[in-house]
Formats: C-alpha cells, sequence, structure tokens
C-alpha cells in the first residue's frame, strides 16, 4: 500500500484528561485478565500498548475513579467485540454473530448468564452501569447498543456478500457502527450531566451529537484505514469514496478529511444556535456539549499520541 500523507487535523476544543488515568488503566488490565479477554504475556503486552483507558480519560475528563474504570471497560470491551467481528470469521459468519449479539442483548434486557468470555465480562459491565444508571436511562442505553449491534449485522452481511457499500449507505450507517452513540448516553451516568428527554431529543441537540460521531468516526477512518485495507475490511469511508469515485488512496483520504472538517465547522456553528432552557438546564447542556468536545479531541490524541493500535506514525504527517 503507498504513503499516505495524513492532513493535519486541529480542533478549536481544549484537550483535556481525566487525573485518574493511571488507576483507569491499572483497574482495566486487571479486567480484561480477570475475565479472560488478554491471557497471554502477547496479548497483555498489546493490550498495555493499545492504552484504551486514555481514551476514556480523555473522553469524561471529570469522571470519578469508579465511573472512569466502568466506561473504560465499556470501550475496551467494544474494542475486544469490534476486532472478532473486523479480524476473525466472526465478522463473516452473518447467523451466528446475530446469536451472539442476541445473547448480549438478553443480558441487557433480561440479565441472562451467558457463559462465554465477552458474555461474563460484559455482565459484570452492565452490573456496574445498572446500579449508575435510572430504568429511564436504561432503556435509552439498551436502545442504542440494539442499533449497534444491528449495524454490526449489516457489516457482517457486507462481507459476506462481498459488498462495497455505497458512499451515501456508509454515511448513514457509520454512527452506529462506530457505538458512540451508546457512549453518548453513558454522559449521564458517568459525568453526572441529567437533561430532560425534550432537550436531548431537540434537534440542534441531536445534530451536535451525530456532527460529534461523524468527526470521531471519520477521522477514525482516516486513521485506521491503512489497518484495514491490509485486513481486506472496506468498512471505512476513505475505502468507499476510493471504490465509489475511482480516487487514488490519497485523494480518498484528503476527500474524507475535507467531510470532516465541514462537520467541525458544522458543530461550533451549531453550538451558538443552541435555545435557552432555563438557567439550571443552560448549565446541565453546557456540561453535556463539553464531553461531546472532550470526544473529539480525546479520539485524535489517543489515535496520535497514545496508542498503539493504528501505527499512525508510520505514515507521513502533513505539516
Amino acid at each position: 500500500m503507498p504513503t499516505i500523507i495524513l492532513p493535519r487535523i486541529s480542533y478549536p476544543f481544549p484537550s483535556l484528561i481525566n487525573q485518574h488515568v493511571e488507576a483507569a488503566h491499572a483497574q482495566n488490565l486487571d479486567f480484561v485478565t480477570r475475565f479472560g479477554l488478554v491471557n497471554s504475556p502477547e496479548g497483555i503486552a498489546k493490550f498495555n500498548k493499545a492504552r484504551f483507558a486514555w481514551l476514556a480519560a480523555r473522553a469524561f475528563p471529570h469522571a470519578e475513579l469508579h465511573e472512569l474504570c466502568v466506561i473504560a471497560n465499556f470501550n475496551t470491551w467494544l474494542f475486544m467485540l469490534d476486532d472478532q467481528c473486523d479480524e476473525a470469521q466472526l465478522g463473516k459468519k452473518a447467523v451466528y454473530l446475530e446469536s451472539v449479539t442476541d445473547s448480549f442483548m438478553q443480558i441487557l434486557r433480561n440479565n441472562t448468564p451467558v457463559d462465554s468470555i465477552l458474555g461474563r465480562s460484559f455482565a459484570d459491565i452492565w452490573e456496574r452501569m445498572q446500579a449508575l444508571g435510572s430504568p429511564g436511562w436504561q432503556l435509552r442505553f439498551i436502545r442504542s447498543m440494539e442499533e449497534y449491534f444491528t449495524s454490526c449485522h449489516w457489516e457482517a452481511g457486507n462481507r459476506a456478500a462481498g459488498v462495497t457499500p455505497t458512499v451515501a449507505e456508509y454515511v448513514t450507517m457509520r454512527p452506529y457502527t462506530g457505538a458512540l452513540f451508546a457512549d453518548v448516553e453513558a454522559i449521564e451516568i458517568i459525568e453526572k450531566v441529567y437533561l430532560p428527554s425534550e432537550i436531548l431529543q431537540h434537534f440542534i441537540v441531536q445534530r451536535l451529537v451525530l456532527a460529534c460521531n461523524n468527526i470521531v468516526c471519520w477521522s477514525n477512518d482516516i486513521f485506521s484505514c491503512a489497518k484495514e485495507a491490509r485486513q481486506g475490511d472496506v468498512h471505512n469511508l476513505v475505502l468507499v469514496l476510493q471504490h465509489e469515485r475511482n480516487l487514488s488512496i490519497q485523494e480518498a483520504v484528503d476527500e474524507t478529511a475535507r467531510m470532516h472538517n465541514e462537520e467541525v465547522k458544522l458543530f461550533t456553528a451549531l453550538e451558538k444556535l443552541v435555545p435557552s432552557f432555563g438557567e439550571v438546564m443552560d448549565k446541565e447542556l453546557e456540561r453535556f456539549i463539553m464531553i461531546l468536545r472532550s470526544w473529539i479531541t480525546a479520539n485524535y490524541d489517543w489515535s496520535f499520541y497514545d496508542t498503539g493500535r493504528y501505527q499512525v506514525r508510520e505514515v507521513e504527517i502533513a505539516h
């Protein structure tokens, strides 16, 4: 694969990191080894290099240690599931994948035990989440996870059929395949930001959330396109643009960056258009939007400075 020159990306938001990051990493390592998600010296070395706790700590900079550990464990679990879907035969066996994710939905809906490494570890995370979240919050989170699992089925179906999605299809589905909607729902229990449904469902707030999601997912696609191209996975905005528009890989990277930058402009414009909901709710909403900003910078900072997952330093960076 030719050398890619990554476009320089910058955001008008501060980069923050939670003071409990080292303790959260230690707990996260204990979590993955205790449940057998990582079970070899090589696996532990790879896990330590990935530094998943740093992503959670950057995205949720003001969370207390217990809550930070919960969300770090959750996002680590998502990465482990994603790797199985992307890199193992699981991603091609759509019917088997549906049975696996159906069992995860049974954990969420009924606390039904699932005798597998992913099942036992997910049940442990969900038990701690339930203790933090109201019944109403739990229903919203369950819905977001169902949408995520459905998007995993869509990807697996494409892999099984050897289909490359259109750009329009991919842009529609990408906010769900990244599971970021579930992380946005988690803002309530992790950072203790409580907003009523009429604010969460307001069209400007919803579009801010989608813009945040697109920015995070599309920048991730730029960072991971080389990794996914090597694996033969087409579920990446760079790669679907290259396929549909007959672009070079560099042209597709540049177009992805242009789309990403437009979403950043939209996010900053929408922030100024958020209506007032009263002094108390306005303060809560500002905290909520602050975490969306943190997610945007967290994804970039983690990908560039923390994790060894994407080998970003192996490609050239535009100055």
